[in-house]
């Protein structure tokens, strides 16, 4: 989480005000000084994204009469839409600074169900766990830099949302254990992102929002306890109509034809759904594995313009240091009696991709979608002991291909000259799935061990174009 938040406030600065780097610029390489714009005012909107819950939860229940203690993510993910209403304010004597507040409510069918002990086709024994982030809102202050048309903020404020935790446990021939919980409870959210003028009163925003909603831990009585720290990342698009404010002004389009190159930096958070399938016994376990962290590299990319429009292609590398070490099944991270334990490292160390994108540039604000091929690299680790027995070590490294798709935002930024512009951008990255056997004759070991990579990616980049884009004066 602290990783998303350190790159959201990137992302929030990176636009910043024109008027630091205006007097190092060359007339020749700006447009005519337009019409101030004016962000105050009332405004009301639209939007749709997606989310991914990286809620780490704990289940304790005592198992053919032995103490279990797995943890996992419970991971609710789906698609969300909502609405928004808010007011800005820009200080007049502060140039480029507007505050503001907004308040949202989202909807969307966005659940996840994971089996952390060894779940028995047969009935014999088992524990299902599902999470259903039903809906949630927020209220928040925001506050941000506006460079004409263009304004990035950062924000924060109160989140609150129906939460349903539920679950059934079943010991051999004793009766099944089950629990539903359904809260609405009260957090926080963190966030950043980029808004900028459509024409007109119509303004457009991409927006990541990091939504915490305090530790849930429904008691099942003597058998069973689960506790389930939610949380969310929210990663959507917007549409927002003004009323007030100076919405009318003449930008030229920028001219984003020719090569670039660039260097970018965010966060990245892994979905990773796995399982656990053993040769000798007719069941499987079922979980997440949850990296995450920062990532950065370096981009290079090359445009065509027609009009507005905007084609181009653009390869990337990236370095991360995403992670999850959290992870232990069937007895947990203790070994007990007659109980086996396994505990996993799952790392994302690197990933490229080669993709296409589709823009339409509104004054010197380029909107654009991006999709295309993607590949990387997952190391996992999973360390196995039980009392009694040695421990074991498998480690498995895997090179993927797969694709990439996102969208983003990209404007001048003044602060460095007309030939800089910046971008706050999401990619979803899909690496498909990798099956691994864990096999040890000594220990009559024969397990298969699955894993599906699923990165979602939120960075902020800065680009040099050999071909000067128009940087409008404000």
């Amino acid at each position: 989480m602290k990783s998303f938040l350190i790159a959201s406030a990137i992302a929030s600065l990176g636009i910043a005000p024109a008027a630091a780097g205006s007097a190092a610029r060359s007339d020749a390489n700006v447009a005519p000084k337009v019409a101030s714009y004016s962000w105050t005012g009332f405004y009301l909107g639209v939007n749709v994204g997606g989310s991914i819950g990286r809620s780490r939860t704990n289940s304790q229940n005592p198992l053919a009469g032995v103490a279990q203690n797995e943890t996992t993510y419970l991971s609710a993910a789906g698609a969300i839409g909502g609405g928004q209403i808010g007011y800005n304010w820009q200080v007049p004597s502060l140039y480029g600074l507007v505050l503001g507040v907004e308040a949202d409510i989202q909807g969307g069918a966005r659940s996840d169900t994971v089996c952390p002990h060894i779940c028995y086709t047969d009935g014999r024994y088992s524990t299902n766990l599902q999470q259903k982030i039903n809906w949630f809102g927020t209220v928040r202050g925001r506050v941000g830099v506006a460079t004409g048309p263009v304004l990035s903020y950062v924000t924060g404020g109160y989140a609150y949302g129906s939460v349903t935790t539920e679950g059934r446990s079943v010991d051999f021939a004793l009766p099944g254990v089950s629990f539903s919980l359904s809260q609405t409870r009260g957090g926080y959210v963190l966030g950043s992102g980029v808004e900028a003028s459509l024409g007109g009163s119509w303004t457009g925003k991409i927006e990541y929002l990091y939504v915490n909603l305090g530790t849930q831990a429904p008691e099942t009585g003597s058998s069973a306890t689960v506790s389930s720290r939610v949380s969310d990342n929210i990663f959507r698009g917007g549409l927002n109509y003004r009323f007030g404010g100076n919405s009318t002004y003449s930008a030229p389009i920028a001219n984003w034809a020719g090569f670039y190159i660039g260097v970018n930096a965010g966060s990245l958070i892994a979905r990773d759904q796995s399982t656990y399938t053993f040769a000798n016994t007719p069941g499987q376990t079922s979980f997440n594995l949850a990296p995450n962290g920062f990532t950065g590299g370096v981009q290079i990319g090359y445009n065509w313009q027609s009009s507005a429009w905007v084609f181009g292609v653009e390869a990337d590398i990236q370095g991360a240091n995403s992670t999850d070490d959290s992870t232990c099944l069937y007895g947990g991270c203790t070994v007990t009696p007659l109980q086996l334990t396994a505990a996993f490292n799952q790392k994302a160390p690197y990933f490229g991709t080669v993709r296409g994108r589709l823009g339409y540039s509104i004054g010197s604000t380029l909107f654009y979608g991006t999709a295309g091929f993607a590949y990387g690299q997952t190391k996992t680790t999973i360390a196995e002991t039980s009392s009694g027995n040695a421990g074991h070590l498998f480690s498995f490294k895997h090179y993927k291909s797969g694709y990439a798709v996102g969208g983003g935002i990209e404007s001048p930024f003044g602060l460095f000259g007309p030939a800089w512009t910046i971008k706050s951008e999401y990619l979803f990255v899909n690496l498909g799935r990798t099956s691994d056997t864990l096999y040890d004759a000594t220990a009559n070991l024969n397990e298969t061990f699955t894993s599906q990579t699923r990165e979602h990616i939120f960075r902020v980049g800065l680009n040099y174009h050999f071909n000067t884009p128009a940087v409008t004066k404000y």
